[in-house]
């Protein structure tokens, strides 16, 4: 059977992806670009915006009509939330965000039915990563403890859930065994991992066992809660040896009256003072975080307060978004929703703002030294990553998924080039 994947969304998608695509691969069948000629087309969806779920119905319109032989199966946070929207498009299969593995067996199967049960632990899926992709994706936490009001996810996927440690080193020694040189540390909510155990598991104690079990690869975590990155906590994940020196944060506001209104645990001093720390500790690190702009009732003052906030945390880069109204959540049914037209004018200008902070971060890198993860070939320039999560290009052909010194020589037309340094002798 030949099959093709497409996938909305979080990095929990793509391990899901790409574990689905293990398994298939696993019973012989063959993985194939869209267009091909596929037997079965497997959309897996989004539906944290009511963007990602028209995106999600236009690409289920797009594989009928590049496909129209091929059988249609759908799965993920669309079709957990809305599976009659499905039915009416004429999905063929509809699974949703649990039972994954029965799901491809249904592909398989070709048995046309609706799987949306729910479950109480982690379901176990192969890490890995999809074709042609150099890091890893090891899922170790699953759902959602926070429900704040913008968000659909908890309602969704369902409780937090956690990863055993024992299956945590069982799989970062698998991934370390294929050769991989880093795995990306992903979950829902990893801030949260362990904490449906009556033991003392915590996301540092799954880091540990992490770099244990893979001594040849560097973790790099996936989103954090601003608010877990103590001093203390900094000071623990310091003393893991390779662990990468990028932090993303799940901010998503600069003010804390936002932030309230969002329903998050911490307020912007209390980021500032985390962010102060994990630099403590952390030399040249790389701080990323995700914002909203024109949240419910988010005044111009408040969104001043929100530009000033990106100043004094100098991230070194953000991924920005104009609030995206989904129904079934709290922020839905808020008063003063905010005219379209300004959430994504405000969401311009903090584009704008996180810019130059992002620029200035570059430029303070060059003529340093850094290794880095060679991911790809194109165009006469090698490219990958650093540490601190920096593309870097380089004018030499060097082989994939291979690590090298690299000096950054300059930041030219938005992009950062470097040499490779040879080790002295």
């Amino acid at each position: 059977m030949r099959f093709c994947t497409a996938t909305l969304g979080c990095k929990v998608n793509q391990y899901e992806s790409q574990a689905m695509e293990s398994i298939l691969r696993g019973y012989g069948h063959e993985a194939v670009a869209l267009g091909d000629g596929c037997d079965i087309c497997i959309l897996n969806t989004c539906a944290v915006t009511a963007e990602s779920v028209r995106k999600s119905r236009q690409i289920i319109r797009k594989l009928k009509k590049l496909e129209p032989d091929a059988l249609i199966a759908v799965c993920g946070c669309y079709s957990q939330l809305e599976p009659k929207e499905l039915e009416n498009l004429e999905v063929d299969l509809i699974g949703g965000v649990y039972n994954r593995t029965k799901f491809v067996k249904q592909i398989c199967h070709s048995d046309k039915t609706k799987d949306l049960s729910s479950q109480s632990i982690i379901e176990e899926l192969p890490p890995g990563s999809t074709a042609n992709r150099t890091r890893a994706l090891l899922k170790i936490q699953d759902g959602c403890n926070n429900f704040c009001t913008y968000c659909i996810v908890p309602y969704i996927r369902g409780r937090s859930r956690s990863l055993p440690l024992e299956r945590v080193a069982e799989y970062a020694k698998q991934l370390d065994d294929q050769g991989y040189k880093e795995i990306v540390i992903t979950g829902i909510e990893i801030s949260s991992y362990g904490k449906d155990f009556n033991t003392k598991s915590s996301l540092i104690k799954a880091l540990e066992t992490i770099n244990i079990s893979a001594p040849n690869t560097r973790l790099r975590l996936g989103s954090l809660d601003p608010g877990i990155l103590t001093e203390e906590y900094c000071q623990k994940l310091s003393k893991i040896p390779n662990l990468c020196y990028h932090f993303h944060l799940s901010l998503q506001s600069g003010c804390d009256e936002t932030l309230c209104r969002m329903g998050r645990k911490y307020n912007t001093q209390q980021v500032l003072n985390n962010i102060q720390s994990v630099r403590k500790y952390f030399t040249d690190c790389g701080i990323t975080a995700d914002l909203i702009t024109g949240f419910p009732g988010e005044t111009e003052d408040e969104f001043n307060q929100t530009l000033e906030f990106i100043r004094n945390a100098a991230f070194s880069d953000m991924h920005i978004f104009p609030y995206s109204l989904r129904p079934g959540t709290k922020a839905a049914k808020m008063p003063e929703q905010i005219d379209k037209n300004i959430r994504k004018e405000r969401a311009r200008l903090a584009i704008e703002t996180a810019t130059i902070m992002s620029d200035r971060f570059k430029h303070a890198q060059t003529g340093k030294t850094f290794e880095v993860l060679f991911e790809q070939y194109k165009d006469g320039f090698s490219t990958g990553h650093t540490g601190n999560y920096l593309e870097i290009a380089v004018r030499e052909k060097i082989e994939r998924n291979t690590i090298q010194n690299v000096m950054i020589n300059e930041l030219k037309s938005k992009r950062l080039l470097g040499s490779i340094k040879m080790s002295e002798q």
